[in-house]
């Protein structure tokens, strides 16, 4: 293998690399010239591949976390439709009964990331391996994401939430 450092394009240089390479030793065939560029991408394209499959998981992951979470508060919701009415009728105001029922689905969410942050900092050797560009503590990526997570279980505990606050009290007293 042969290195050459240039300031002009690599590509323009092939022949004259070629004819240098001949002049030192005829018999020494030159078969394959490539940039540094093209040598970096090839031996990254691996690491490049199973980021991508990561990344692709992690975004299926979410997906599905956030229909889980959904349908956890919308059962909830709907088994607890006599009480919300009762809390209703009772003088309980729509943002009371919304921040009720967002409170409860967001508590596991929140014991969740803190158990997930603390685990993604003992597993930073295990991670460190598979990350180009930054480090596996890096504190903008780890606030990036935990905001992220909250933002997406908000949003799956906030639908339900809202059809709560849209219960009659009286059709739910009734129906008991």
């Amino acid at each position: 293998m042969l290195a050459v450092q240039t300031s002009t394009a690599p590509e323009t240089l092939a022949a004259a690399i070629r004819e240098q390479v001949r002049g030192l030793d005829p018999d020494q065939p030159v078969t394959s010239i490539k940039t540094m560029d093209q040598l970096l991408d090839r031996t990254l394209s691996e690491a490049k591949f199973s980021l991508l499959l990561f990344g692709l998981f992690a975004v299926l992951a979410l997906v599905l976390a956030a229909i889980g979470i959904y349908a956890v508060m919308a059962t909830t919701v709907a088994q607890r439709t006599h009480e919300i009415g009762l809390r209703m009728a009772l003088g309980a105001q729509k943002r009371d009964v919304l921040r009720l029922i967002i409170r409860q689905g967001m508590m596991p969410v929140l014991i969740g990331v803190v158990v997930g942050l603390a685990s993604a900092m003992g597993l930073t050797r295990l991670m460190s391996t598979l990350l180009f560009g930054v480090s596996a503590t890096d504190p903008m990526t780890l606030a990036v994401i935990t905001v992220l997570l909250a933002a997406v279980a908000l949003l799956a505990c906030y639908l339900p939430a809202r059809r709560a606050t849209k219960v009659d009290p009286l059709v739910a007293l009734r129906f008991e």
